[in-house]
């Protein structure tokens, strides 16, 4: 195949601008917002699974640490249909750049850490030392915990991103290693095709859970700082 293997991941553009705004608000149509009294069948099964959602991942929140289940529901109903538009054929999937990851986990993380050094500046100060820490270890265990506590963003980012473009790269490849079967032997390219149709299930699965995580790590920040 003459396809670059990394043309996927690249911005798409319309008339030399890039549509990358356009294509992140667009999963937001797929939610319409009720306004009859009795709705359909989708729009029930979408708010029993927010509700299903939302419960179990705000739990053991506090009523400050519940306060942010707007924000919460939003964030992976937003990063789970953009993983799986992106398994749509020649389309574009935001959250295999890094730089959008990055822009959704910095603040989401910055805004737990001053929830935290604002209700409870004592115990996230205590955080960087834990209690009975000889005093030789002090100022290395202070910069190794500043250091855990800085790469969180970082961490929630990549994994999202290594994940999601994985998962892309590989179906990129069976599906190309498919094509050029066919041609050399049709039993091996049918179970390679077969092999590609239970990874695209994965990456089905894959799409939700990564908007799980992501969101669900996001609300443990939250946990241990309200």
């Amino acid at each position: 195949m003459n396809e670059n293997l990394f043309s996927s991941f690249t911005t798409p553009t319309m008339m030399g601008l890039p549509i990358v705004v356009l294509i992140t608000m667009f999963p937001s149509i797929l939610f319409p917002s009720p306004n009859r009294l009795i709705n359909n069948r989708l729009v029930s099964l979408q708010q029993w699974l927010v509700q299903l959602t939302a419960k179990q991942m705000l739990t053991t929140h506090n009523h400050k640490g519940q306060t942010w289940a707007l924000m919460l529901m939003s964030l992976i109903m937003f990063i789970g249909s953009t993983n799986l538009l992106g398994l749509l054929p020649h389309s574009f999937t935001p959250t295999t750049q890094l730089s959008m990851n990055l822009g959704m986990a910095i603040p989401l993380w910055a805004a737990t850490v001053m929830v935290g050094f604002r209700h409870k500046t004592k115990a996230c100060l205590a955080h960087f030392l834990p209690q009975g820490t000889p005093f030789p270890l002090i100022p290395m265990l202070v910069i190794i915990e500043t250091i855990s506590l800085f790469i969180q963003p970082v961490a929630l980012a990549v994994r999202l991103t290594a994940n999601i473009t994985a998962g892309h790269l590989l179906m990129h490849l069976i599906g190309g290693a498919t094509l050029a079967l066919m041609k050399i032997s049709t039993s091996t390219a049918l179970i390679a095709f077969t092999v590609l149709v239970l990874l695209t299930i994965l990456e089905f699965a894959v799409a939700l859970i990564q908007g799980y995580v992501f969101t669900l790590l996001v609300s443990l920040y939250l946990h241990d700082n309200t």
